[in-house]
């Protein structure tokens, strides 16, 4: 096959390298709350921006997972979604969100699962909007009778951008540690598992190549297989889902098996 962009191909693979290289902190502490915070939620809010639902969307994934499982979750009834295309998290109107009745759903969220923007974690400043906004969203999460999670973000992979990848996600790392330890959140290792994803397969294409961020098919299985083996505590490994047939076998088994192995280094478990 010609290659069509062989500059464009190049930044690529230099971007796996710098991404690979993305190793978490080890003076960083590890979470304080290592298991989900509710047993099997059926009523689960995704906020966050188009990373969560682009290449299928990670909720729906995620039930999918669920309801090729055995024995069978049947989460779809009860999962919500709501984005704002490069939104940071302060963007969201979360009060209105977490009334009942606002969003369609009769009862209260059992779990929101927190995403925002990886800008976040950008600059000082994004980084102390991004801890305030989560304490005051933590805060009405729990007046509603829900629990919070973070959804630890993985950094964009272009070598050309403002921060190198390797900087961005010890940032991001950073920054979604501390304020989740700091508010008792249940944070979700997606950013870890990206990184541990491109350390074990350097050529696994997990973020697309026109802006190095937004996931690919296998990124949002990635990342959707992490959400399931955190929330559900039940391994993704030899799950037949493969969005009807869109993601090849090898790939799924890989990226399986990278989930549930990041997840239960992480807790512990």
């Amino acid at each position: 096959m010609r290659m069509k962009h062989p500059i464009a191909a190049l930044w690529t693979a230099i971007s796996l390298v710098l991404f690979s290289s993305a190793a978490p902190s080890q003076d960083l502490p590890a979470p304080l709350v290592k298991k989900s915070p509710v047993e099997n939620p059926q009523r689960v809010l995704f906020v966050g921006s188009s990373i969560m639902y682009y290449a299928g969307a990670l909720q729906t994934h995620t039930h999918r997972m669920a309801a090729a499982d055995t024995p069978p979750l049947n989460l779809r009834p009860g999962f919500t979604s709501v984005h704002i295309t490069t939104g940071a998290l302060h963007h969201y109107p979360l009060e209105h969100y977490l009334k009942p009745g606002n969003l369609d759903k009769k009862e209260p969220f059992q779990v929101v699962v927190l995403g925002g923007n990886f800008r976040d974690g950008m600059t000082d400043a994004g980084r102390a909007k991004y801890r305030q906004t989560v304490i005051e969203f933590d805060a009405l999460i729990k007046n509603n009778g829900g629990r919070t999670a973070l959804y630890w973000l993985p950094p964009h992979g272009k070598p050309g951008g403002p921060i190198p990848p390797a900087e961005l996600a010890r940032r991001l790392q950073e920054m979604t540690l501390s304020v989740g330890n700091e508010v008792g959140a249940f944070i979700i290792p997606v950013g870890l598992a990206f990184q541990d994803a491109y350390r074990q397969r350097p050529g696994i294409k997990l973020q697309m190549g026109y802006d190095d961020y937004h996931p690919t098919l296998a990124g949002q299985y990635l990342a959707s297989s992490v959400v399931y083996a955190s929330l559900y505590d039940r391994s993704p490994a030899g799950n037949p889902y493969d969005y009807f047939g869109a993601l090849d076998k090898d790939t799924k088994e890989f990226v399986q098996k990278v989930a549930y192995e990041t997840v239960r280094k992480f807790y512990g478990r």
